[in-house]
């Protein structure tokens, strides 16, 4: 399956602007009869997003006639941008999508519902579409988000104080369906039981300003943690995913509550295990991170497209659990895991 051409040269080259996608692309597509399969993030300039996009080529190369393409949002968790680049993708007629969900609701309804229309497959990687409208996807591929919070929750048990301790969740964007089951789990884990805000279960409750939600801004998640940091008695600070340790300054910024951190007067747990996160916990400005394998979901996730547009074979599961792995100071040299 190539590229079509029944939209007109001009919204062609419109959509190749807002995209970055090049006419040598399309033609070197079209002329080899390549699968065109685009890999959209919640934000672009994000390294988990970019390994899954290098899973796609690793599959890619396996068959030769795939073609990968990389998109999302180009700074923060904006719903409407996600959704515009869908659309212009469906406009240049791609055979496939690998989506990472930031709203369910609003995707499905802007743009997921001409995608089933044009009959253009998708896979949901990282973070799935809700129940409800999983009929708008064939499978998910990633981490289990509510067993992952469970992880993240249990790591936080052993920095508990006698009496009250108080915990601070960061997140990116309120309605994101992956980051919403690990925020749930992180509570479950500390209840004992499902709650809606820890209000003192198990001697646990959250900080009054928290959860922070930081639409992926690099800049707001650490000004959050700095905020965390400098309180009399900083509370725990448990991000569900990497947010303020992707931002380059993140040493430089936190260097300064290395001793805290590392006697564990200040406790900075996070989701994720980027190189960058590596960085950060080699040198002791974070206490545990949990790794995901963005790299397995984005090369299962077009194995996956693969066999449905070449062989019409449909997943034979519904979700396809990625495992996940725990990186500390002490093993952190050996702790880069695809």
């Amino acid at each position: 399956m190539s590229f079509h051409y029944s939209v007109s040269a001009f919204l062609l080259t419109c959509a190749l602007h807002v995209t970055g996608l090049s006419a040598t692309d399309i033609n070197h597509g079209a002329a080899n009869h390549e699968l065109n399969i685009v890999v959209i993030g919640k934000t672009k300039n994000d390294s988990f997003y970019e390994q899954s996009y290098e899973g796609c080529k690793k599959f890619a190369q396996t068959v030769g006639d795939i073609n990968c393409i990389y998109d999302g949002p180009k700074d923060f968790q904006n719903i409407r941008s996600q959704a515009l680049i869908i659309e212009s993708y469906i406009n240049k007629g791609v055979d496939g999508f690998l989506i990472s969900t930031t709203d369910s609701t609003f995707l499905v309804n802007r743009v997921l519902k001409q995608v089933k229309e044009a009959k253009i497959p998708v896979i949901t990687f990282d973070s799935d579409l809700l129940e409800k409208d999983k009929a708008y996807r064939l499978a998910y591929v990633g981490t289990n988000n509510f067993d992952y919070g469970v992880a993240l929750g249990n790591q936080a048990k052993a920095f508990k104080k006698t009496g009250e301790t108080q915990i601070c969740i960061q997140s990116g964007h309120d309605t994101t369906p992956n980051l919403n089951a690990r925020i749930d789990g992180v509570r479950y884990a500390l209840a004992g039981t499902h709650v809606t805000r820890l209000q003192g279960e198990n001697g646990w409750t959250e900080y009054s300003r928290c959860p922070f939600y930081t639409l992926g801004k690099r800049g707001q998640a650490v000004r959050q943690l700095e905020h965390i940091l400098n309180l009399e008695t900083p509370t725990i600070f448990l991000a569900v995913a990497g947010f303020a340790q992707f931002s380059p300054d993140y040493i430089e910024r936190i260097k300064s509550y290395e001793a805290q951190i590392k006697s564990g007067e200040a406790v900075i747990i996070s989701a994720d295990a980027e190189e960058i996160q590596l960085k950060a916990l080699g040198a002791h400005l974070s206490n545990i991170n949990i790794g995901q394998k963005p790299f397995e979901m984005g090369r299962l996730g077009t194995e996956l497209l693969y066999q449905y547009l070449t062989q019409n074979k449909l997943p034979e599961k519904d979700i396809y659990y990625q495992d996940f792995y725990y990186c500390t100071p002490e093993n952190v040299n050996e702790c880069v895991v695809k």
